[in-house]
């Protein structure tokens, strides 16, 4: 859903540059631009939402705004702390963002998945129980925290389903992109090429999508 007023559009345009160079940053190594342009991501999406939308917002979108400035700590805290203690603080900042936008989606549950193709809902089940299963053995003090992050972001993917298709493979690429972070972090030895490109390719396209799908839903007539 492309934003249909001009300064929605030229925003939307500022944030994908922005997040081309972030992944330009990953994907070459330029540790030094990594910090500074992941933080303005999630504000520069924000900025979208509200240059699309007018007062009074509808309470789907003002809730996704308020994920998207949790999400923001969640990027930015960890460069206050160092190891566990930054992890507990990423942790902290996505777990909160991901109860809002539980609680955005959760009027429309009666065309998630949860009621309608109920079968689709073994995939996601299967994908937390699979990531706190192998995750668990290797999470140690940290296995409370990662247990109810798992389980919030299952329902969140689960309930992004009935705002509409873009919600549903944002949410989708939300727990793809937390399960490898979740799996670099705990599984010895395990990383996939580029892991951390990959982290936030699948980050930044998920939050875009949730963003887009829910300004398609606002603006729907009724």
């Amino acid at each position: 859903m492309i934003p249909p007023c001009l300064p929605a559009r030229a925003l939307l345009a500022s944030f994908l540059a922005l997040a081309a160079v972030h992944l330009a940053v990953q994907l070459f190594g330029f540790h030094a631009w990594d910090r500074p342009t992941q933080v303005l991501l999630m504000p520069a999406l924000a900025l979208v939402v509200l240059a699309a939308t007018e007062r009074p917002r509808p309470r789907l979108v003002v809730l996704v705004l308020v994920a998207l400035a949790f999400s923001w700590l969640g990027d930015s805290l960890p460069a206050l702390a160092d190891g566990d203690t930054a992890f507990l603080l990423m942790v902290a900042g996505f777990l909160v963002a991901q109860v809002v936008y539980v609680v955005a989606f959760w009027p429309y549950r009666a065309t998630s998945v949860l009621h309608r193709r109920r079968w689709l809902l073994a995939p996601y089940a299967g994908a937390v129980a699979a990531l706190v299963w192998v995750c668990a053995p290797h999470a140690g003090v940290l296995l409370v925290p990662v247990l109810l992050y798992g389980l919030v972001l299952g329902l969140m993917a689960v309930t992004a389903t009935g705002v509409n298709a873009w919600t549903a493979v944002g949410g989708a690429l939300f727990l793809a992109s937390d399960a490898l972070i979740a799996l670099r972090a705990f599984v010895p030895d395990f990383d996939v090429p580029q892991g951390g490109f990959w982290v936030m390719a699948t980050y930044v396209t998920a939050q875009a999508l949730i963003a887009l799908g829910v300004l398609r839903r606002a603006h729907e007539p009724g």
